[in-house]
C-alpha cells in the first residue's frame, strides 16, 4: 500500500453534502396512522446546503474506485491514531465558546471536514458550523449545524470501525457487478432512489423504506406496470399490527379513511359485524379507495417480487424532508413518483403532462412500460463517491454487525 500521510489525507478527502430536504414532518405507515407520529428532530437554525452533484451511479467502477481509495486513505489514517474524541456531552452550536469546541475542531480536522488552518479557537463560528453541516449530511444526519446526540454518537464511531464498514461494503460493490444500462436502484440505508441510464443518474429520490422490525427486502426485480390512482389492499400484517390495533381505539377510522371490508365472499360488510377483540379481521379483505388520502398516493409502481412490496406516492409529501426515513412495513415511498413514472414510461404516451391530467381526471389507469426497466433494491451503508465524498449511512437492519452504526435509528427507536 502507497503511503498516506495525515496531511494528504486530509488535503485529498473531498468535502460535500448529500442531498437534505430539511422540513421535518409528521412520519405516518403505510396507513397514514396519527400514533406512528415521530418527534420533532431538527432545530431552528437549520438551513440548506449544497447537494451532491455527483452523476455517477451508486453500482458503478468509479464508485468502487473512490470506495477503494477511501478505505486505503482511512486505513493510513488508522495507522497513524485515528480521530480524537469530541469531549463533553452537551449540546454544541453556533456561537458557543468551550474547550469541547476545540475538540470538535481537531475531530472535524482529522476526517477532513474542517480545514486544519481552524483548529485551535475555542468559538463555535461559522466556519465550524459549514464543517459540522458537511459532517452531518455525508452520515445522512440532519445538516442543521447542531452537535446533539446524533452527532456525537456518530463522531463517536471509532475509525477502525469506519474501516471495516467500507471494506464489507467494497464486497457488495463488487458483488453486485454490471447492472445493465437502464435500471432503477434504491439504496435501502441510504433511503434514496437512482434512475439510471447509459452510467449516468438522470434522477435521484429520496425514498421512506421499511422499519427496523419490517424491513424492506433486497431483491433483484423488473417493473411490471404503473397504477395511476389505484386502490389498496391492506397487507394482512397492516391489519394484524395496525390495524385491529388502531379499531380498538378509534372505531371510526375505517369510514373516515375510506376503507372498505369485504368478507371471504366478496360481500362488502360494515366495521360493527366485526368483533374486533379477535383476530376476526384477519379474514377479511379490507380496499381504500382511490383518491387524495389514499396511503398509496396516487401512484403505485408494481414490481416483481415474492415479499408483496412496491413503490408508491404517498399523501403525507413532507415525510421526505427528514432524516429518519425508516417508517413504512417494506414498500418504499418515493418522493416526486410522478417524475420516476415519467422516466420509467418513456416512448409511451404516459409523459409528465399526460400523467398530470390522469391523475387529475382520477381515471383509473395501468400503463405499461415499453421495455423491462430492472429495479435492485440494495443495502450499502459505506461508499466514496468518484468526487472524492465520502459518505456513511445507518446500519438500520444490522447486518455490518456493529451496534453503534445505526445513530438516527437508535435514537428513533430508543
Amino acid at each position: 500500500m502507497s503511503h498516506f500521510s495525515r496531511r494528504d489525507f486530509l488535503s485529498t478527502l473531498a468535502l460535500g453534502a448529500a442531498t437534505t430536504a430539511l422540513v421535518r414532518p409528521a412520519l405516518a405507515d403505510d396507513l397514514g396512522l396519527g400514533q406512528m407520529e415521530m418527534k420533532e428532530r431538527y432545530d431552528s437554525v437549520a438551513s440548506p446546503i449544497a447537494a451532491a452533484t455527483s452523476s455517477s451511479p451508486t453500482f458503478s467502477p468509479y464508485t468502487l474506485q473512490a470506495t477503494q481509495n477511501a478505505l486505503a486513505k482511512y486505513s493510513e489514517l488508522a495507522a497513524q491514531g485515528g480521530w480524537p474524541q469530541v469531549t463533553g456531552t452537551g449540546r454544541l452550536q453556533l456561537g458557543d465558546r468551550n474547550a469541547d469546541v476545540v475538540s470538535l475542531r481537531q475531530r472535524l480536522i482529522v476526517s477532513g471536514d474542517l480545514a486544519p488552518s481552524l483548529g485551535g479557537s475555542p468559538v463555535f463560528d461559522s466556519y465550524l458550523d459549514g464543517a459540522v453541516k458537511r459532517f452531518q449530511s455525508r452520515h445522512g444526519i440532519l445538516a442543521s449545524g447542531v452537535v446533539g446526540d446524533t452527532s456525537r454518537a456518530a463522531l463517536a464511531i471509532p475509525i477502525d470501525i469506519r474501516v471495516k464498514q467500507l471494506q464489507m461494503n467494497i464486497v457488495r460493490l463488487r458483488t453486485m457487478g454490471n447492472l445493465g444500462n437502464r435500471y432503477i436502484m434504491m439504496n435501502i440505508p441510504a433511503t434514496e432512489l437512482e434512475a439510471v441510464n447509459n452510467g449516468v443518474v438522470e434522477q435521484r429520490h429520496n425514498t421512506v423504506i421499511g422499519k427496523p422490525d419490517r424491513p424492506s427486502p433486497i431483491l433483484s426485480t423488473v417493473v411490471q406496470n404503473v397504477n395511476f390512482n389505484p386502490f389498496w389492499t391492506v397487507p394482512l400484517s397492516i391489519i394484524k399490527k395496525d390495524l385491529i390495533p388502531l379499531m380498538q381505539k378509534e372505531p371510526t377510522y375505517l369510514a373516515e379513511h375510506h376503507i372498505r371490508i369485504y368478507n371471504p365472499q366478496g360481500q362488502e360488510i360494515q366495521p360493527d359485524q366485526i368483533d374486533w377483540n379477535t383476530d376476526e379481521a384477519t379474514r377479511m379483505r379490507f380496499t381504500q379507495d382511490p383518491g387524495f388520502g389514499n396511503s398509496l398516493g396516487q401512484v403505485r409502481i408494481n414490481i416483481a417480487n415474492q415479499y408483496g412490496v412496491y413503490m408508491h406516492d404517498t399523501p403525507y409529501k413532507s415525510v421526505f424532508g427528514s432524516e429518519y426515513r425508516f417508517d413504512s412495513s417494506g414498500c418504499a415511498r418515493v418522493q416526486d413518483v410522478r417524475e420516476l413514472c415519467a422516466w420509467i414510461l418513456q416512448g409511451t404516451e404516459y409523459t409528465r403532462d399526460r400523467i398530470d391530467e390522469v391523475i387529475r381526471a382520477g381515471d383509473r389507469i395501468t400503463a405499461l412500460p415499453t421495455a423491462k426497466v430492472p429495479v435492485f433494491w440494495a443495502y450499502i451503508t459505506a461508499w466514496a463517491t468518484p468526487e472524492g465524498l465520502v459518505e456513511f449511512r445507518d446500519d438500520v437492519y444490522n447486518k455490518d454487525g456493529y451496534a453503534n452504526l445505526a445513530v438516527v435509528t437508535k435514537e428513533e427507536q430508543g
